[in-house]
């Protein structure tokens, strides 16, 4: 069982964890290499998940989950009073091919899906085990 406690208040990685990553410590502080940067921030938790290639991959086939962002202006911009700031520099997000921000600017589309791990051990939407349940039943019943 899970128990979901509301938060008081949002701490600073809630808006800037990934645009610090890129802008600060990859561009400005020159730690490790914008393309590496990019990969620890996707395909590799992809795959420590078990959702690679689906997720964290630009691919055919693969989740449409994508960030246009320009790498001389990306920066966090949240600040203790003021957690919520959204990073500067991020032009367009694409969460499963759907627009979630156009120019900056929330377009209120919902492309998200939970995802939950299967008992053979692979990742898959809700909707996909509900369907699968869905078919194992149907499929049971003849």
């Amino acid at each position: 069982m899970f128990l979901l406690l509301p938060a008081t208040q949002l701490t600073l990685q809630a808006y800037g964890t990934f645009p610090r990553f890129l802008g600060h410590y990859a561009r400005d502080m020159n730690l490790v290499p914008l393309e590496e940067m990019v990969s620890h921030l996707t395909s590799r938790p992809a795959k420590r998940l078990g959702v690679y290639p689906h997720r964290g991959l630009i691919a055919l086939g693969s989740a449409a989950d994508l960030v246009l962002f320009d790498p001389h202006k990306i920066r966090d911009r949240a600040t203790f009073n003021e957690p919520k700031l959204r990073a500067e520099g991020i032009r367009f997000v694409l969460v499963n091919g759907r627009v979630a921000l156009d120019e900056g600017e929330m377009t209120g589309a919902r492309g998200g899906r939970t995802l939950r791990r299967r008992q053979d051990g692979t990742v898959g939407t809700i909707g996909e085990q509900v369907s699968g349940q869905m078919k194992t039943l149907i499929g049971g019943a003849k």
